[in-house]
């Protein structure tokens, strides 16, 4: 039976960083280690500093001298350090272009791109978090930036992540897939949602499977989390076993429907590419990057984890 292990192939889950918790709070160790610290620079719309060839920007702190300032210490790979800063605090530089994630995500080696979507998801909460939500006050920031500070009221602010559960939910025979309004035509993957206040991960894949189409889990199984800093969810990626409704939508879904082995295959071995206007019926995925994908991927190729009784 396949494990948690195996469910492979999707973006930002290499931990090449060693996040160093403990070095957050030491701020002559951080000056010690920036000017050999590697930089990935990110700009307002979350875009990263890229060579000419797309690759990220080989930066060091000693090409811009002085410490680290407001720069979040991100960890330290094979002995050296990195930090992650706003474009806006680094005037001089001159980046060839700018990468978004997803394509950096498809371009660059793992370790780079699951430490461009660590960067972004610490700057886009940083830049969120200039206030206090408490009482208003401004909020400073500290400990390799890991922690805002408000001055006015003393409370502390730290990084926030929302959990999400992802689920591939088959009848024993069958994959259960959703559309948005917003994407591309027949584009089409499986259901996703956030988890609420109280509520356990399992207990929101019964909620959202049942809330988005009407279909009823009956059981479900973990198996494997991505990072998606789109823009600070964590997707908890599960397999689910259902009873065979006929799927209704509500108003986040446009559609949703049963899809056999068969169709799922033939989507997956267009491998990404859209489906042509030859075969009306023909269907389109989520991207490679994303557990989505994986998850599709992983119910083809073993079937479902979770038989009926």
């Amino acid at each position: 039976m396949p494990s948690p292990a195996d469910l492979e192939g999707f973006a930002f889950r290499d931990a090449a960083l060693d996040r160093a918790a403990a070095l957050r709070g030491d701020a002559a160790a951080l000056r010690s280690l920036w000017p050999g610290a590697r930089l990935l620079v990110l700009d307002g719309e979350g875009r990263a500093a890229a060579d000419a060839g797309g690759g990220l920007l080989r930066l060091l702190g000693g090409d811009l001298g002085g410490g680290p300032g407001t720069a979040i210490f991100l960890g330290n790979a094979g002995g050296q350090a990195w930090f992650a800063l706003d474009a806006a605090t680094v005037p001089a530089l001159r980046a060839v272009q700018w990468i978004d994630l997803r394509r950096a995500a498809a371009l660059w080696p793992d370790a780079a791109a699951s430490a461009f979507a660590y960067a972004r998801g610490m700057l886009y909460w940083q830049a969120r978090t200039r206030y206090c939500g408490v009482c208003g006050g401004t909020v400073a920031f500290d400990r390799g930036g890991f922690v805002g500070h408000c001055a006015q009221c003393g409370n502390d602010h730290y990084p926030r992540v929302d959990p999400a559960v992802i689920v591939a939910v088959s009848d024993g025979e069958r994959l259960l897939l959703g559309r948005q309004p917003t994407w591309a035509p027949r584009r089409w993957s499986v259901l996703a949602g956030f988890v609420e206040p109280g509520e356990a991960p399992e207990q929101a894949v019964v909620r959202e499977v049942h809330e988005e189409t009407g279909v009823r889990v009956r059981a479900c199984r973990y198996l494997g989390a991505q990072p998606w800093p789109f823009p600070g969810a964590l997707m908890l990626g599960f397999q689910a076993l259902a009873e065979p409704d006929p799927p209704r939508v509500d108003d986040e879904l446009e559609e949703a429907r049963w899809f056999t082995r068969e169709e799922i295959g033939a989507a997956l071995h267009r491998d990404g590419s859209e489906p042509d206007g030859g075969d009306p019926g023909a269907i389109s995925l989520a991207p490679a990057i994303s557990i989505a994908r994986s998850l599709i991927r992983d119910w083809y190729r073993h079937g479902p984890m979770l038989t009926p009784a």
